[in-house]
């Protein structure tokens, strides 16, 4: 008989986390769970929560390759496993008491019905804490991905692809945009610096600040005039790349959640400007963000409308297409991603990226710019989209962007995600000549 876990209340945290990882296998988005599960917490409990959720699925598929040959055979059981990694990632990559992470995690497999089970995840993670070394080094050595993932990674960039794995492992740091219209990088460093708060400068980005301890957005100095927003090193250098936007009319296609609309609004004074998105709960926090950032919206026009077919009603000067793409770039900060995105979706979304381009291309003025942006490292979203667009367009012509960051492309520049720094982006400037 098949036996169903009990309700949340009645589960400890790991059963919880297992829950929650389950959930994400069967396809769930978890910024899509989360808000809802740490609400159902306890809130002593919620960063631990948070960090065994996120931690087991950066290190996913390298506990799964150190936990399959300790199996005399395949569980063929999604809980009983992942019981496992969650108790594994707890020895092997935190520090918590081994005594704790062991009882607390076979009592999760007996919660969420598999006492007879539960010896196994006892036996391997005792042998886990007789053989830590030994686990954490084969750990460390494990590329962390699915299979179809590191062998395309293996064939774009295989240099670089030992060290990118061990990237996309690490955490992302927090990163802020100054609102350069109300207060200055320096003035703000200080701000934080009188309230004891640790960041610094970014080396790639003139408006950025890495954030070194852990702090709560809202707390910082500033947040409710709108001083600052949240947003990737890499992403900031987007408002770099476009030219001088005032008094044009602009396009920022797959606008939400408004990180670039809000950065192109604080660097210029564009004529109008279009955010474009098709998904309207998303849009609603375009317009949250800049009110908060206190950025005049008079001139700006928030569009609900598929970008596949959206037609404008005046040529474009500029176009901001921050193309939808597999996301593997930014795996540091959504490690869910490793297990929601098949080998299936990439053709998909490179189609579709397609799409976008074919139509928005035709909307651009002659002269115009458009920037082609994505959070992908493969390369087949970016500069293989590029060089097929390009051979087909004999009216676009590439602008070389001239920088010291990233890694040049045939078309475009690349950035890796790189430690402390920004995450994977990919940047292709094109011109409109006929």
């Amino acid at each position: 008989m098949k036996q169903f876990p009990r309700p949340s209340t009645e589960l400890n945290l790991r059963a919880q986390v297992v829950s929650t990882l389950l959930q994400v296998q069967q396809g769930q988005s978890l910024a899509g769970l989360l808000h809802h599960q740490l609400n159902e917490i306890p809130e002593r409990d919620r960063a631990l929560f948070h960090e065994l959720v996120l931690g087991t699925l950066r290190q996913w598929y390298a506990l799964k390759a150190i936990t399959l040959p300790l199996l005399a055979k395949p569980l063929h059981n999604e809980t009983v496993e992942t019981c496992l990694y969650v108790g594994l990632y707890q020895v092997l990559c935190t520090r918590i008491p081994a005594h704790a992470a062991i009882s607390e995690t076979v009592t999760a497999s007996k919660q969420l019905g598999f006492h007879a089970l539960s010896g196994i995840v006892n036996a391997i993670l005792r042998r886990a804490t007789r053989e830590t070394e030994e686990f954490q080094h084969h750990l460390q050595q494990a590329h962390g991905l699915p299979s179809w993932l590191y062998k395309r990674l293996k064939k774009d960039w295989p240099l670089q692809v030992d060290d990118l794995c061990q990237q996309l492992k690490q955490t992302a740091p927090l990163t802020l945009r100054i609102n350069q219209r109300y207060i200055g990088r320096d003035a703000y460093l200080t701000k934080l610096q009188a309230q004891d708060i640790q960041a610094h400068a970014c080396t790639l980005s003139e408006v950025g600040i890495v954030m070194e301890q852990s702090v709560q957005i809202t707390a910082l100095p500033g947040f409710e005039q709108g001083w600052f927003s949240v947003q990737d090193e890499h992403a900031q250098l987007c408002a770099t790349l476009v030219p001088d936007l005032n008094e044009h009319l602009v396009l920022d296609a797959c606008a939400a959640p408004g990180g670039k609309t809000a950065h192109l609004l604080e660097k210029f004074k564009p004529q109008s400007l279009i955010a474009l998105d098709q998904d309207t709960q998303r849009l609603l926090r375009v317009s949250e963000n800049l009110q908060r950032l206190k950025l005049p919206q008079n001139n700006v026009e928030i569009i609900t409308a598929d970008a596949t077919t959206w037609q404008t009603n005046q040529a474009l000067d500029c176009i901001v297409l921050d193309a939808p793409c597999s996301a593997t770039g930014v795996i540091r900060r959504h490690p869910d991603i490793r297990l929601l995105r098949q080998s299936s979706d990439i053709a998909q979304t490179v189609a579709l990226q397609k799409q976008i381009l074919q139509n928005l291309w035709k909307q651009l003025n002659v002269g115009g710019t458009l920037l082609y942006v994505t959070c992908s490292i493969l390369k087949v979203e970016n500069e293989q989209q590029m060089i097929d667009f390009l051979a087909e367009h004999s009216n676009a012509e590439e602008i070389k962007i001239e920088a010291t960051w990233g890694i040049e492309q045939i078309h475009g520049r690349q950035l890796l995600p790189a430690s402390g720094q920004g995450d994977g982006f990919y940047y292709c400037r094109i011109k409109k000549v006929a």
